[in-house]
């Protein structure tokens, strides 16, 4: 997944990530999320960008993912990440971070 962070932001989204508070790590473990990463690039266009990758291990992914979202701790934690975030113009209908297609992966 793909979305925009505002560059005035960088440090403190670098901050907020340094760390993580520890119920919002377990919430995404509870939602059979694992070997979860965030990377950030500043792109030629200036604009920098937050790339993540996450493997999932449940059998409902739309049920984690709803479940992750009526966490109160979890929905506090993005209260402070959101308004460093700038998610793109073309991203689908009900993304935040926008989706990419996988071309390649490797077991």
């Amino acid at each position: 997944m793909v979305i925009g962070v505002r560059s005035e932001k960088v440090a403190e989204y670098k901050r907020l990530h340094a760390a993580v508070w520890p119920a919002v790590l377990k919430t995404i473990a509870d939602c059979q999320i694992r070997n979860y990463s965030i990377y950030l690039r500043q792109l030629p266009d200036g604009r920098h960008y937050l790339f993540s990758y996450f493997e999932y291990h449940g059998e409902d992914f739309a049920a984690d993912m709803a479940k992750m979202a009526a966490d109160p701790v979890t929905k506090k934690w993005w209260s402070f990440c959101e308004p460093c975030q700038l998610p793109l113009p073309d991203r689908a209908p009900g993304e935040w971070w926008a989706g990419m297609e996988e071309v390649f992966h490797q077991d």
